[in-house]
């Protein structure tokens, strides 16, 4: 390997690749903001991942994955980790700014 190659790429480099949509790109970042939430209110709790597993019988190497963002959690998964953590999931409007924005986004793609 010649010394000015990195062994690995970068998240940044690999996203590039993938050409990802608007949509994806969403979707990933709500997922992203999911997972977060879901370690804050572990942390809050003061618990491990290890007391989680046994709270919510989700096993350990699964919470650890799910956390390091190596797996994609199902949606029963979440809320079998958030509810011995006092929280659930909740479908709430999107924020009328939020649609807004795609909207004039949505239109200034169809005049080009």
């Amino acid at each position: 390997m010649k010394a000015d190659k990195k062994p690995y790429l970068t998240w940044e480099e690999i996203e590039e690749g993938f050409n990802f949509t608007e949509e994806e790109r969403r979707e990933m970042e709500f997922e992203t903001q999911l997972i977060e939430a879901t370690i804050k209110a572990r942390k809050k709790a003061n618990l491990t991942q290890k007391q989680l597993s046994e709270r919510s019988g989700i096993i350990q190497p699964s919470i650890a994955k799910i956390e390091r963002r190596v797996r994609s959690p199902q949606a029963s998964t979440l809320i079998r980790l958030l509810y011995p953590l006092g929280y659930t999931l909740k479908v709430v409007p999107i924020k009328k700014e939020n649609k807004k924005k795609n909207s004039q986004k949505k239109k200034e793609l169809e005049n080009i």
